[in-house]
């Protein structure tokens, strides 16, 4: 447990399993308020394990303040909804966790337009209605954080190692670390820092899904061993560590 948030709130969006859910309940334990976003209100039999009110009453469970709010990001007038209710039940925007996505998979022949306008709506455009809703409430109150989980298949190198069908998935994520760089310089004069954290290999549900329950996971990590590198990123309001893509496996070797 710590205080670096103490006083502070942060919605943080994808938050009902995986990674996020981990950072939503870390942040809330370093003090912040929370409110956790995602279309996941109930648990489906076929689908993921995890829901946004299964996150906030682990964080009210131990003591912390938690909001639910059942949101689509790619729809603008959720977003909005998203936002006026953390400022009517919280009175205030500290930190943004950009993460939750449009799963699209599928291999270039396999996708449509439809899928690649979906995947793009939900992952890249979310990052700048967002920014646009948040941005003037964190400069009013004197900065603010935007943290966006992003991934190392962003980097060109990597490639030759993606698995078949993260064509889409990639291109969104790296687009999502060009508008971090971009926009960083932009907001720095206003105190608000744009970063963006590459968890490395985690095993998630969806992970466990998509490779498998008998894939070597050795060398993977747990979504809690993302926590450090994102609640640091999430202290940084009026400094100069901005527009930064980040390692959280290199968080205190390499970096900060």
């Amino acid at each position: 447990m710590g205080d670096e948030l103490d006083g502070k709130v942060a919605i943080v969006t994808g938050a009902s399993r995986g990674i996020v859910k981990a950072l939503a309940i870390g942040l809330a334990e370093h003090g912040a308020a929370v409110v956790c976003a995602a279309r996941t209100t109930v648990e489906a039999p076929d689908g993921l394990p995890g829901t946004i009110h299964a996150t906030t009453d682990a964080i009210t469970a131990a003591g912390g303040r938690a909001l639910a709010v059942r949101c689509d990001i790619g729809v603008e007038s959720d977003l909005a909804e998203l936002v006026a209710r953390t400022v009517d039940e919280f009175g205030r925007i500290d930190v943004l966790v950009n993460n939750a996505m449009a799963p699209t998979r599928g291999s270039f022949d396999e996708t449509t337009t439809d899928m690649w306008d979906e995947s793009m709506t939900a992952n890249v455009r979310s990052l700048f209605v967002l920014a646009r809703l948040v941005v003037p409430l964190m400069a009013a109150q004197g900065g603010g954080s935007i943290v966006n989980v992003s991934s190392g298949g962003a980097d060109h190198a990597a490639a030759p190692f993606m698995p078949p069908g993260f064509l889409t998935y990639a291109v969104a994520k790296a687009a999502m670390e060009r508008f971090t760089s971009g926009l960083g310089p932009e907001l720095a004069d206003r105190g608000i820092v744009v970063n963006a954290l590459r968890p490395g290999a985690v095993r998630t549900e969806l992970a466990e899904r998509e490779m498998g329950a008998d894939h070597d996971w050795s060398g993977w990590t747990e979504p809690e061993a993302v926590v450090p590198a994102a609640v640091f990123l999430a202290t940084r309001r009026g400094t100069d560590f901005t527009g930064r893509i980040v390692d959280a496996t290199q968080f205190g070797v390499s970096w900060p």
